[in-house]
């Protein structure tokens, strides 16, 4: 098969694209594939799995864009990594990524998952810390809530309870 372009060279590259619906196919050359998509096929600079997965739910955002020179030069303190590694990779490489990176990263985790808090399953084995501390988190805003209607006396009950089961942790 030759290319659509040129009709000169064989065609190695194929592009697929879906729009409305309808289904768009081009067989290009090299040469005639990156004068068409430019910087498209600049692998380095452009594709990456983080992009992949940033475009998925339709938007054109991207962690690269949020690359900042000022965010290039931060790194992990635990394992040296820097934005522009990350968005390279796609990948955090250890838990405090998540802390040092979190302005930067948010949006990407909150487009990509839905949220960028763990909402799932809790453990069955050792899972009973989570439980304890989620239960607390429920109970102080209960305890909020009883002292802007000021319900003193539940309150009072709900802060006791509190207390026990941060003793319990």
């Amino acid at each position: 098969m030759y290319c659509q372009e040129c009709k000169q060279k064989p065609a190695t590259v194929f592009l697929t694209q879906m729009f409305n619906g309808k289904k768009i196919e081009m067989h290009l050359c090299e040469e005639c594939a990156a004068k068409k998509g430019g910087s498209l096929f600049d692998i380095d600079s452009q594709f990456s799995v983080s992009n992949l997965l940033g475009t998925l739910l339709g938007t054109n955002y991207n962690l690269q864009q949020a690359v900042t020179p000022s965010a290039n030069v931060k790194q992990c303190p635990g394992c040296q990594m820097s934005l522009k590694n990350i968005s390279q990779t796609g990948k955090l490489s250890c838990a405090e990524c998540y802390t040092v990176f979190e302005k930067e990263i948010e949006p990407t985790l909150r487009r990509i998952h839905g949220n960028s808090r763990h909402i799932g399953k809790i453990p069955v084995r050792g899972g009973e810390k989570v439980l304890v501390k989620n239960k607390i988190a429920q109970l102080k805003s209960q305890l909020q809530k009883a002292v802007a209607n000021e319900e003193y006396e539940k309150a009072a009950e709900i802060r006791d309870s509190i207390k026990d089961m941060q003793n319990q942790l």
